[in-house]
């Protein structure tokens, strides 16, 4: 079975997924088996909504012989409230090594919810990797990880001359926005001129963000500006990386536990706070 397969296979099950949540920390698995697995006291009439449980998804993440069910237990558990802990952490740094591309992609996309600048050398690894899934899940991870020494990687992948896959360039033009440097304002502008709309957009708001001016998509513009000015980052907005949002479907609206599984904007983990020149308040940059 595909990647996109899978996960069209799990859409149901990560939907439902906000039901884990009312299992208590105790009954969450410990690897170690020292205490027993999930405590069954913690059952309710809603976990019989809510798809696999607890202990099943940690089962199907550690199933050595199933890449599908490896896809699917490490998805349920990165997208559950209590799937940055410890343990988890250490499941899915494992997984970034598995055969299995599918594995690998969802592996990348746990790291991106839980994981910390330290996994971003091993996230940028996966950028040369030779599956397209893979590489876009690492190129979109390294939107919400903030590490200086992803500012090469990700100027190499936002290039048409280096990069083939237009959602990778899309994605790696999103995640510069993230960092202050003239060399990244100059690999924006000259991606305003990929063939791909996406691309030019993606350049677009990081520009903006970056910057605080908006000449929409006229790279000469842009380049005049830059080199007229004395500060290109004076006006620096706040970066956020791309969050997920949709609208409740029908079942969601009518039952009050299955909540739409969307993100609140904000700052990638490891960026500095400091004081915008713009308003005098201290924003995470």
């Amino acid at each position: 079975m595909g990647y996109f397969a899978r996960c069209c296979v799990l859409s149901v099950s990560v939907s439902l997924i906000g039901a884990l949540a009312g299992c208590e920390r105790g009954a969450i698995l410990d690897f170690s088996g020292e205490n027993g697995g999930a405590n069954s006291e913690n059952t309710t009439i809603l976990t019989m909504f809510s798809g696999p449980s607890p202990l099943q998804a940690v089962e199907w993440a550690s199933d050595t012989q199933d890449p599908d069910r490896r896809v699917r237990g490490t998805l349920l558990l990165a997208n559950a409230p209590w799937g940055g802990e410890d343990v988890y952490l250490r499941l899915y740094r494992s997984h970034i090594e598995d055969e299995d591309a599918g594995v690998r992609a969802v592996a990348i996309r746990a790291l991106s919810l839980h994981g910390t600048p330290d996994d971003v050398p091993v996230i940028i690894e996966q950028l040369d990797n030779g599956n397209d899934v893979v590489r876009e899940e690492a190129s979109r991870a390294l939107q919400r990880l903030h590490a200086r020494g992803a500012i090469v990687p990700l100027l190499r992948h936002s290039d048409i001359r280096d990069e083939d896959n237009w959602k990778v360039r899309q994605y790696s033009a999103v995640a510069l926005g993230q960092y202050a440097e003239r060399r990244v304002i100059d690999r924006l502008i000259d991606a305003m001129n990929d063939r791909e709309l996406s691309v030019n957009r993606a350049a677009h708001r990081s520009l903006k963000i970056l910057t605080g001016q908006d000449f929409g998509f006229e790279a000469r513009t842009w380049l005049a500006w830059v080199n007229d000015s004395p500060d290109v980052f004076a006006g620096r907005g706040v970066y956020e990386y791309p969050v997920f949002h949709r609208d409740p479907n029908i079942f969601e609206k009518v039952m009050p536990w299955m909540e739409v599984p969307n993100e609140l904007a904000a700052s990638p983990v490891g960026m500095e706070r400091v004081v915008t020149a713009r308003d005098g308040n201290a924003e995470s940059q």
